[in-house]
């Protein structure tokens, strides 16, 4: 009977943790399906909500989760009324595509190495690796801005997209994948002849899947939440990602920017809910922990 009742009582608990999570999306889509006069009734109250509280007198914000009248309008701004969104939104398709892509096949060539070679000054080499994973952004700023000034890559897209290609992590969570392949398949293989790059085509790329699809999940969530880099390196609002134009978005028409919001959070939920499964097995096996 306690065993029950414990179970139960966890289970209530991170229902309830799960819905304090997911209450800022639930409210993003439902606000989305309001006109901008009902979200302008509801947000507005916050301003006189301050002007009460400098008064001295009590005040509160009616948070509404269900629209008096549901409303597309919003979604029709954003996806037909105002162009601007959807280029911008090709613009963060376009440079996160490329950085995976290239992340992916680097990271997975140069992990294949620092796992199954054997070559002088291996591990020194991975741990001059391991620093600079470890670095902020802020440290690596100013070389990385110096060297897209010399190659006149500012104001472009392959400022952001040629870092974020030779980046340190997808290096080490595969090579900490590949380390848990038995080196007895490598060794197999030499001994019926086959060389380096069929191995690691017939052999490791099979076997490393679920590792690139965590690797591919989190490079997306991770380079399409991106706003320092194109800040710094893009000086043309055109260029920009949807993720820095999202903060004008809202200024302009809060309505407008909990539709753009929705659609903006949509490919993240899709691509996480296709490789669910792969994602929490290559997490797993990796040893990468959140």
């Amino acid at each position: 009977m306690k065993v029950v009742i414990k179970k139960g009582a966890i289970t209530l608990l991170l229902c309830l943790l799960a819905t304090l999570l997911l209450l800022p999306i639930l409210i993003s889509f439902t606000n989305s399906l309001m006109t901008e006069q009902e979200i302008g009734s509801n947000y507005d109250m916050i301003g006189e909500m301050t002007d009460a509280a400098n008064d001295g007198e009590d005040a509160f914000v009616n948070l509404k989760l269900i629209p008096d009248w549901v409303s597309f309008e919003q979604y029709d701004k954003v996806l037909i009324e105002t162009p601007t969104y959807l280029n911008l939104f090709w613009n963060s398709v376009y440079m996160v595509a490329f950085i995976i892509a290239g992340q992916v096949i680097v990271g997975a060539l140069a992990a294949y190495a620092f796992a199954k070679l054997r070559f002088r000054g291996r591990d020194q080499m991975f741990f001059i690796y391991l620093i600079t994973m470890l670095m902020p952004f802020q440290v690596t700023l100013v070389p990385n801005y110096i060297i897209a000034d010399k190659l006149g890559l500012l104001n472009s897209a392959y400022a952001i997209i040629l870092p974020g290609i030779f980046g340190a992590f997808g290096v080490f969570m595969l090579r900490q994948f590949m380390l848990s392949i038995p080196t007895a398949y490598v060794e197999a293989a030499h001994m019926d002849g086959a060389g380096h790059s069929r191995i690691f085509v017939q052999i490791i790329l099979p076997l490393i899947k679920p590792a690139l699809a965590a690797l591919i999940v989190l490079l997306f969530v991770d380079y399409w939440n991106m706003v320092e880099q194109p800040l710094i390196f893009l000086d043309d609002d055109f260029r920009q990602p949807l993720s820095v134009y999202l903060s004008v978005i809202q200024q302009e028409a809060r309505g407008v920017g909990f539709a753009a919001s929705v659609f903006y959070m949509l490919p993240m939920v899709l691509l996480f809910l296709y490789a669910e499964s792969y994602f929490i097995e290559g997490v797993q096996t990796s040893g990468i922990k959140g």
